[in-house]
């Protein structure tokens, strides 16, 4: 889940990579300070012999009628496609990605660049680096436009089974204006991470499908606010 609402270019997510196929929706309600919504997420991950997509559609429900959220507020959408034409070579773990991603009614970016992915034996631990070249639109500039992105996935964490920790964190060149205290400041970067711990309840009464868990929005200078930010979260994810 993530809150995209930001007036220039935002970040590209990679949810916990897995090498299967997975198109899930997570729902949450976002606690921090000025939110207080629901988000819904829909996203895939896909492999084929080409390499691999991944999606992701969200929709804030934040607008309101007489004080009550009674409709999605916005859409933001990524969609990412990794080339690997030598999956069986010894250059395997390193691809080519392509990247598009927009916020309806404010901007586009486009992304390219190189990504690199780390694992253990079974997949149940990985690591995906990526660096991009970032394109902006809708009068946004950057001095280094250069997005750096992170991207884990930590599955039955500590030995217990169904106990997932996932995420990523993204930091990219941006030359952003953000409100402070009824002023403005200029900066150069901007910062986000969305680490997300789920558990497998379902796997109790026979719907493996069932996930409960928290996302925490860690963020600097991002969607127009100055300084750092925690904003914590709490959902259910439907794995399809």
């Amino acid at each position: 889940m993530s809150k995209k609402l930001i007036v220039a270019a935002v970040a590209a997510l990679a949810l916990g990579a897995t090498v299967h196929a997975q198109t899930n929706l997570q729902t949450f309600y976002d606690f921090g300070k000025n939110r207080g919504h629901f988000t819904t997420t829909l996203e895939g991950f896909y492999n084929d012999n080409w390499g691999n997509t991944f999606f992701f559609i969200d929709y804030d429900y934040n607008a309101k009628v007489d004080g009550v959220n009674q409709a999605p507020s916005g859409s933001y959408m990524e969609i990412a496609r990794c080339l690997n034409f030598w999956q069986n070579s010894a250059l395997a773990p390193l691809s080519l990605q392509v990247e598009y991603n927009g916020l309806v009614g404010v901007n586009q970016n486009f992304l390219f660049g190189i990504d690199y992915f780390l694992h253990n034996s079974d997949f149940s631990n990985t690591f995906n680096f990526k660096l991009l070249y970032k394109t902006f639109s809708a009068g946004a500039t950057s001095d280094i436009p250069l997005q750096f992105t992170f991207v884990w996935g930590m599955q039955d964490l500590f030995g217990v089974q169904g106990l997932r920790f996932s995420g990523f964190a993204d930091i990219w060149g941006e030359n952003v204006v953000n409100f402070m205290e009824g002023a403005t400041r200029a900066q150069k970067f901007v910062f986000i991470s969305e680490p997300q711990l789920w558990y497998n309840i379902g796997q109790h009464f026979g719907v493996p499908n069932l996930h409960i868990g928290t996302e925490v929005e860690l963020s600097m200078n991002f969607a127009g606010y100055d300084g750092f930010y925690a904003r914590p979260c709490l959902g259910t994810k439907w794995v399809f």
